[in-house]
């Protein structure tokens, strides 16, 4: 007898792609005292422990049911009460609600910046480990702030240790300007980038870490949400930057786009900046508390937060390199799995597909062992015929709760450079050879033709875009396009599908259907930015908050 994988809960594995997510137990070496602060900074050692606590502050971005990509058009949770569902992407977060999108939490970590920054350099460690150590903090709190600026538009810079019982109501500060937080960031990229070393050891910043963010930020600032008026300027420098990584020459294209992610495959030459994990340990956040996947006579269960959507998987091209939607391109929508490219097969779990040795079941009818939920949040059943597959290791979870992944989470990899690189210089001078160059070397290494000669710069964006959201799923790249393009007023409100796949004597039947529950709603007078909690306005009387959002 054949034995079937049931995928209704199938979707917590991807929540094991880079070691699993819980509690922040970090140790933080905070000084109680006048003899424990002076010992601190006047030992390497110690003052490392004291960064690398800052370094394992980094959220990453896999949570218990609820990835990023669920507040996109890639994925959406089962679940209604899903902070993915109940709150921003139906247009309905206030100041007083909480979502995996907030990112105010990250002055906490600013603050442990400003004083390393300010003990190393009071300290009579080595000149020499004081420079590269503070350039490291510095680079820090500019990524911290990118994730504040993205999110909230301007915040107050804060730069000095901030000390209450000194300074009183002194330590609340006003928001600078969207202009003057972006200024701030790629400022301090800049300052910083030779400070560090090109290829530094362990999961540190360099320099290439340095200019990758200094770059993002500067296509941030180029799209239509910060540039209205589509200064191409803002595009040729977001592009300049980004050259300025590529000529390093530090980095390629790992050739095995499908085992990249993987323990075995950790800082590879691909990876420009990524967060540590320990699996079995609390260091980097890797201890479980999750509910461990088990095999149970020969069914595979999990739960369903993560259901990928229909119109995720029609993004992906045929082997030949053409889109679905084209004439030629030989696609059957009684065969939709078959003659795809090769990242479907990397990143998708499909009815039919393989996973673990056995075959994932997501077909009704004679012999199923599957059913969909199209109604969303009443049983663990999955709401699409998806799952995440890309970056799952079978070891990180084949043993349950103990046997927990080493794999870091890639925050900036090169193949985003080379997709950031081809947008900006699209947008700045056209579809030039040095554009078709990034793309078709992405292509490449997945066996997909060039693209064709001749392509309008409209035609090109629109390659792009579709390179870009299928070579970055499930990184946690969709939200932030949706947002710098201002695409989500336009996507996320759309009803997203799935296959509906029935099998009648022994043939399957494949119908594109709605899901049930995905009533989306996106407000482009006040989404766009996200509101700053009230626990913070309540604190500091002089912060204003964003458009529409009230308490202000």
């Amino acid at each position: 007898m054949r034995t079937h994988i049931k995928f209704s809960y199938l979707s917590i594995c991807f929540l094991l792609l880079t070691g699993l997510f819980s509690c922040q137990e970090y140790l933080d070496v905070i000084p109680k005292d006048r003899v424990a602060d002076a010992t601190l900074w006047s030992d390497k050692g110690n003052a490392d422990l004291f960064l690398n606590g800052i370094y394992g502050s980094i959220r990453g971005p896999i949570d218990f049911f609820d990835h990023g990509d669920n507040y996109t058009d890639n994925t959406i949770s089962q679940y209604l009460w899903a902070g993915s569902r109940s709150l921003y992407v139906l247009g309905i977060e206030t100041p007083g609600t909480t979502s995996n999108l907030q990112q105010w939490a990250q002055f906490t970590n600013v603050r442990k910046c400003n004083v390393f920054i300010s003990k190393a350099e009071a300290s009579s460690l080595d000149p020499a480990w004081k420079k590269l150590r503070i350039a490291e903090a510095r680079f820090l709190r500019a990524y911290f702030y990118s994730l504040l600026w993205t999110t909230y538009g301007g915040v107050p810079i804060i730069t000095d240790v901030l000390d209450r019982n000194t300074q009183g109501e002194e330590i609340f500060r006003a928001r600078n300007t969207d202009e003057e937080t972006f200024k701030f960031i790629v400022d301090e990229c800049a300052a910083i980038a030779d400070d560090l070393p090109v290829k530094p050891g362990g999961s540190r910043a360099g320099k290439g870490a340095a200019l990758t963010l200094k770059a993002w930020c500067e296509l941030f600032n180029a799209g239509p949400l910060k540039n209205p008026a589509n200064d191409k300027t803002r595009w040729a420098l977001a592009a300049a930057t980004n050259k300025q990584v590529m000529d390093l020459k530090a980095y390629t294209l790992f050739p095995d786009r499908e085992t990249m992610f993987f323990e075995g495959n950790n800082r590879n030459s691909e990876v420009i900046f990524d967060k540590s994990y320990l699996g079995g340990t609390t260091i980097g956040n890797s201890r479980s508390g999750l509910q461990p996947i088990g095999v149970v006579g020969g069914t595979q269960n999990s739960w369903s937060g993560v259901n990928v959507t229909q119109e995720l998987v029609d993004e992906y091209t045929m082997a030949n390199g053409l889109p679905i939607t084209d004439p030629a391109s030989g696609y059957n929508p009684q065969k939709p799995y078959e003659n795809r490219e090769k990242r479907f097969y990397q990143d998708i779990i499909y009815d039919g597909s393989l996973f673990m040795g056995q075959e994932a079941v997501y077909y009704t009818g004679s012999g199923s062992l599957n059913e969909l939920d199209l109604n969303f949040g009443s049983t663990n059943r999955p709401a699409t015929v998806y799952h995440p597959r890309k970056a799952i290791e079978n070891q990180y979870y084949i043993n349950g709760w103990n046997y927990l992944s080493s794999a870091n989470w890639v925050i900036f990899r090169y193949a985003e450079v080379l997709l950031s690189y081809a947008e900006a210089q699209n947008e700045a001078v056209g579809p030039d050879a040095s554009v078709y160059e990034a793309i078709n070397a992405i292509r490449a290494r997945v066996e997909l033709p060039a693209l064709k000669a001749g392509l309008t710069q409209e035609q090109m964006r629109v390659a792009i875009q579709r390179e870009r959201r299928v070579e970055l799923c499930f990184e946690d790249k969709r939200w932030p396009d949706l947002i710098r393009l201002k695409l989500a007023e336009k996507l996320i409100p759309k009803t997203v599908h799935t296959m509906k796949i029935e099998k009648v004597n022994g043939v399957k039947k494949y119908t594109v259907v709605e899901t049930g529950g995905t009533n989306r709603g996106f407000d482009p007078a006040k989404n766009y930015l996200l509101p700053i909690p009230r626990t913070a306005m309540d604190r500091n009387k002089k912060l204003v908050n964003n458009p529409g959002y009230g308490d202000n």
